[in-house]
């Protein structure tokens, strides 16, 4: 005799528990009507539509911080079929992700927890796993469902125990390669505090401060890393040349970054030297701090006395963690304090890399910006970004690993914390050579520019 199966009336229940918003809002829709008329309740209603349009057209930040990743995450659930029963029965059953009961012969569907949409281009879906499922079947099972799902890509993470999250990206939103604007020729007509990078994924400029600030840029070989250097350094152009910012420049590789020897206050490429830059750099922090003291002022304005010293280091790792000791015993004695103290004083850093381990960068917690490019481990994503982020839509490690892809990574946004996909502007040679030519130097000839 077959095993007896759950009652339909039963699962219903169930599903309306789990949903309880598709039983209380026509409710409170009957209830409205019945007790304020049909004329009044359609009045409420247009008045909440037009306060919603009215916020969306009056306060778009806000709106695209709080209003449209809920929106997004209810069309996406309910309105699109992707994860309605039947189709997501279909999807999973296709994909190999349904258990079948030996005695009954009912199929069991992983059910879906939720969906969060923190971005135009992605979403998280929350899965329940059935017994005797592990995450590594759905691991192995990604791009059957990125195809079934009509996903660019399909990231899995667990979450906890019997719950992983599928990160699914939908679209690409940067196709193009973004061109960098016009350089400023006035100083003034330069704000440190909004610092323009590219595009984000929302369509708007991607800005950063670099006043104040210590940046860190993650990303692998050909990831793209220095077109965010070169972007900051062009917004400094005119203020390199009326001595407003000064320029310290460490280059082991000695190729991307040896255009930017013209207008370096101090550049070196040599393990000592490259110890005396950062270390004099640091001297030059203490000297401020003095200087600061003594005018009884407890932050630091922009001057021509009191310049903004910027600290570009490509291949941090290389300096840190990697290299030789002398140079990395040199580097760690004096890097911490700059980082933890050089803000306050007048003191930028900004510092890229390709391995985000603690081992190679012990002071990666200490930059208080990071951005996050083409990654070539999911563990990385999180080691730059912070944890969760990449379970909330920070596929870095999915990018594909090709010369269209250069500049595209994500940074998290500060206020709601949540990964924003985004796009660096591409500088080739006569870029550079117009960030040396607009910063009042002597022109060289370029060996190696762009990325």
């Amino acid at each position: 005799m077959g095993k007896r199966v759950q009652g339909w009336e039963w699962k219903v229940a169930g599903w309306a528990a789990r949903h309880p918003g598709f039983v209380a809002a026509p409710a409170a829709v009957a209830t409205a009507v019945a007790q304020l008329g049909p004329v009044t309740a359609g009045g409420v209603a247009a008045g909440a539509l037009a306060a919603g349009v009215g916020w969306y057209r009056g306060h778009p930040d806000s709106w695209s911080t709080l209003a449209a990743p809920r929106l997004r995450a209810v069309r996406r659930r309910w309105l699109s079929r992707a994860y309605l029963g039947p189709w997501w029965g279909r999807v999973t059953e296709a994909c190999n992700l349904v258990t079948v009961h030996r005695v009954t012969g009912a199929v069991n569907v992983p059910r879906i927890i939720r969906v969060r949409s923190h971005s135009p281009s992605t979403e998280t879906v929350y899965v329940r796993l059935l017994l005797g499922q592990t995450p590594k079947q759905w691991e192995e099972a990604a791009d059957a469902l990125a195809v079934a799902l009509n996903a660019e890509r399909v990231g899995i993470e667990r979450v906890r125990a019997q719950v992983i999250a599928l990160i699914v990206q939908r679209s690409e939103p940067f196709t193009q390669v973004i061109v960098p604007p016009d350089l400023p020729g006035d100083a003034d007509a330069v704000s440190l505090a909004n610092v323009y990078l590219g595009e984000t994924e929302h369509g708007t400029d991607w800005i950063a401060p670099l006043i104040g600030q210590h940046w860190l840029v993650g990303g692998a070989t050909g990831s793209g890393k220095n077109s965010v250097t070169w972007m900051a350094l062009r917004a400094c152009a005119p203020l390199i040349r009326d001595g407003l910012v000064r320029v310290h420049v460490v280059n082991p590789k000695g190729t991307e970054l040896n255009a930017l020897r013209p207008v370096s206050y101090r550049y070196a490429e040599t393990d000592g030297d490259i110890v005396e830059v950062v270390q004099e750099y640091w001297a030059t922090m203490q000297a401020r701090k003095k200087v600061l003291a003594e005018q009884g002022r407890r932050t630091f304005e922009l001057s021509r006395e009191t310049p903004l010293d910027l600290l570009v280091i490509d291949e941090l790792g290389a300096v840190t963690g990697y290299g030789d000791r002398s140079l990395t015993k040199g580097v760690q004695a004096v890097l911490p304090l700059i980082l933890s103290q050089a803000r306050a004083l007048g003191g930028s850093v900004i510092g890229a890399l390709q391995e985000p381990t603690k081992d190679v960068i012990p002071q990666r917690d200490l930059f208080s910006l990071r951005m996050c490019l083409r990654t070539t481990s999911a563990g990385h994503v999180e080691m730059v970004l912070g944890d969760d982020m990449r379970r909330r839509g920070a596929l870095a490690d999915e990018i594909p690993n090709h010369p269209s892809t250069a500049g595209i990574g994500f940074v998290v946004k500060q206020r709601s914390r949540t990964p924003m996909r985004v796009r660096a502007a591409y500088c080739d040679d006569s870029d550079i050579r117009e960030l040396v030519r607009v910063a009042g130097w002597p022109h060289t000839e370029l060996t190696t520019a762009g990325r």
